[in-house]
């Protein structure tokens, strides 16, 4: 799917495409370079940085974008009008407040932060300048079935929710992967888009995780999450299912239920190859294939929003409440058994329009 931008009523741009700088290189990096390039006609991928400065160099060289002396020098280059962040979750929150502080634009991919009180910090800051400016890489919200999956529940078709049902597996877990970035940076895809989905926020949380060996990742980890609704959540992640990517989400009411996918029968999954599409579901080998047009269109909504000057998709405040969920998440993995997720009053920015 290709996305056309908007008309630009601020007259900012006019004829001129947006510059975009792109931080992290990366498979997620890489993937929205091509994306900005192939498939969004009002932008430029203008500047790109990595710490590996042969890599930045040769996926820049690919679309004609100049490599950055560093992440700040791009964000301050008056070659970028907006940023894309696909670096390292650590440096998430002091990459956005740079851009926030210059009043660029920015894509960020999830988390929000690293830690509750950054992506705090990262909504204080934005409120503070009175302008939305951080779309947050949630692309889930841009993907059709997602979509469809939640207009079957805000049209009534299921009836009244009662439960839902969520898998997110992975092939392999990144080196620095750690007990608590399953949750946060992981599972945080489902702390969004399950109150999204249903639109019901997440009230309490409690994590289980599966017995390992001593020292190991404590990796296939279920949280069982109530909504504020009393609605009963079940996620499961599994980083190193070593089959494929994953993702499965069934939605059960009064009425009937809605999944992403219509499974039917039994299937034996061991790898890729041999178990692509025996049910219905969607295995890849990894989650970009997977969401191929949902990045597409994310990036393409992003630049819309900046030229049109209205921020479209999931906002700095949508990753600070799956934040919130996520270090919940942790408490509890850390022994705390049930825990209520805090509520927070949302600051009037975020009102919906």
């Amino acid at each position: 799917m290709t996305s056309q931008t908007s008309s630009d009523p601020t007259g900012r741009f006019g004829d001129d495409p947006v510059r975009i700088g792109v931080i992290g290189t990366g498979a997620m990096g890489a993937a929205h370079v091509d994306n900005l390039s192939r498939w969004v006609p009002g932008a430029r991928v203008s500047q790109i940085f990595d710490v590996d400065s042969e890599r930045a160099k040769a996926i820049g060289g690919q679309v004609g974008a100049g490599a950055a002396a560093s992440a700040e020098a791009l964000i301050e280059s008056d070659d970028v009008d907006a940023v894309l962040i696909a670096a390292p979750d650590p440096l998430h929150e002091p990459l956005t407040l740079a851009c926030i502080e210059l009043g660029k634009p920015t894509l960020l991919e999830k988390p929000i932060a690293s830690t509750l009180e950054g992506g705090r910090r990262v909504v204080e800051a934005e409120v503070a300048g009175g302008r939305r400016l951080v779309q947050l890489g949630f692309m889930r919200h841009f993907d059709t079935a997602y979509v469809a999956l939640r207009e079957s529940v805000a049209n009534g078709s299921i009836g009244t929710v009662r439960a839902a049902h969520c898998i997110h597996r992975n092939a392999h877990s990144h080196p620095s992967h750690t007990n608590e970035s399953v949750l946060f940076g992981s599972m945080i895809h489902e702390f969004d888009s399950v109150p999204w989905l249903l639109d019901d926020p997440l009230a309490a949380v409690t994590v289980f995780a599966s017995r390992v060996p001593d020292g190991a990742l404590k990796d296939l980890q279920v949280a069982v999450f109530e909504t504020l609704s009393g609605v009963v959540v079940t996620i499961e992640v599994f980083i190193n299912a070593q089959y494929g990517y994953d993702i499965h989400t069934e939605i059960t009411g009064t009425e009937g239920t809605a999944s992403l996918t219509p499974p039917y029968g039994v299937s034996l999954r061991r790898s890729l190859s041999e178990t692509a599409g025996v049910d219905g579901r969607v295995v890849t080998k990894d989650g970009t294939a997977r969401y191929l047009d949902a990045y597409r269109i994310e990036v393409g909504a992003w630049v819309d929003g900046i030229r049109s000057g209205v921020a479209q998709g999931p906002s700095a405040w949508d990753g600070h409440l799956a934040n919130l969920a996520a270090f919940s998440a942790v408490e509890s993995l850390h022994g705390a058994g049930r825990v209520e997720i805090p509520r927070e009053p949302r600051p009037t920015l975020y009102d919906p329009a």
